[in-house]
């Protein structure tokens, strides 16, 4: 996975691209932690979908927040770290200002932060 500044992904790249780039965030991630775990299935198409066309929905989107900060979790488990990432906080500070992409992006890196020196596209040794 590829380490990001957290304030960056979640306000400076944003306001540059008006709004783009967390959609492709969250597709990167998706994908990254896919390849991370394989034992996991994941949908990033299908995640990143019910943004764009369910965003108007509110819950949808919220329920998409809240898989993702349990694949983030998976991830942690999966590392050998503590699980420290919250699904349920992954979606309710999405209501404050959009904090829920510096949260999962802030608890991802925790995850890259255990592999010390691994490129992306390395496989890396899972505990869990």
């Amino acid at each position: 996975m590829k380490r990001r500044g957290p304030v960056a992904v979640w306000l400076g790249l944003p306001l540059i691209t008006l709004g783009i780039y967390q959609l492709v965030w969250y597709y990167k991630i998706l994908s990254e932690l896919q390849e991370f775990d394989r034992r996991r299935i994941l949908s990033p198409t299908g995640s990143l979908l019910v943004l764009l066309l369910l965003g108007w929905t509110v819950i949808a989107p919220l329920i998409s927040f809240h898989n993702a900060g349990k694949t983030i979790a998976n991830a942690q488990r999966a590392a050998g770290l503590p699980v420290t990432c919250s699904p349920a906080a992954s979606s309710f500070m999405a209501f404050l200002f959009g904090l829920n992409i510096w949260y999962m992006q802030r608890q991802l890196n925790l995850v890259i932060d255990a592999y010390p020196g691994a490129t992306p596209g390395t496989e890396v040794a899972l505990v869990a």
